[in-house]
């Protein structure tokens, strides 16, 4: 028994310093650590896995196809919570513990970089980044899609209709702004 121990643990060692010499060869120290990532990919796979058990326990069948619809609805949904969540002005108290403040970069929203080591680095990048947000954000909508899919259609319906609402905004204030000139 204590070979198989003894083989695991040396087994577990040969991996980690196969990762290390990966890390080193992919990238200058400190520069773009893999191992944060792979923790996300770790993370991102187990929830990934826990929609898939809930929808799996609901025994649902599943639709043979997306209505077209609901792709544009989810579609606009998660890039308008997706740019609130990782760029809004008002958000900023829940990027905070994971970024540092750099300047406004555009109406309502701010630029912000990751801070810190390890796992914080990692969730700030995360937080700041809406393209790797939407791919958490359209797995949940994509789960509670499955799960409650009038519930998850008004909410969709809802952030859709605000990202409409703010690209009218912004196209009326760059109207605003070419009448002054």
């Amino acid at each position: 028994m204590k070979k198989t121990v003894r083989g695991k643990g040396a087994f577990l060692r040969r991996a980690e310093d196969a990762f290390h010499r990966v890390n080193r060869a992919y990238a200058p120290p400190k520069e773009h650590q893999l191992a944060g990532h792979l923790g996300s990919l770790a993370a991102f796979t187990a929830y990934t896995g826990a929609w898939g058990a809930a929808v799996a326990m609901r025994r649902n069948r599943l639709p043979d196809r997306h209505q077209p619809l609901d792709l544009l609805l989810t579609a606009a949904a998660v890039f308008r919570l997706g740019r609130l969540l990782t760029k809004g002005s008002v958000t900023s108290p829940l990027r905070a513990p994971f970024t540092r403040y750099e300047e406004v970069s555009g109406p309502a929203e701010v630029k912000e970089s990751p801070r810190g080591g390890g796992v914080r680095s990692t969730v700030g990048e995360l937080v700041t980044c809406p393209f790797c947000l939407s791919v958490w954000l359209t797995t949940t909508f994509t789960g509670a899609h499955l799960l409650w899919p009038r519930a998850t259609r008004t909410v969709t319906g809802g952030l859709s209709a605000l990202a409409v609402a703010d690209t009218l905004q912004l196209g009326y204030d760059c109207l605003l702004q070419k009448n002054t000139e």
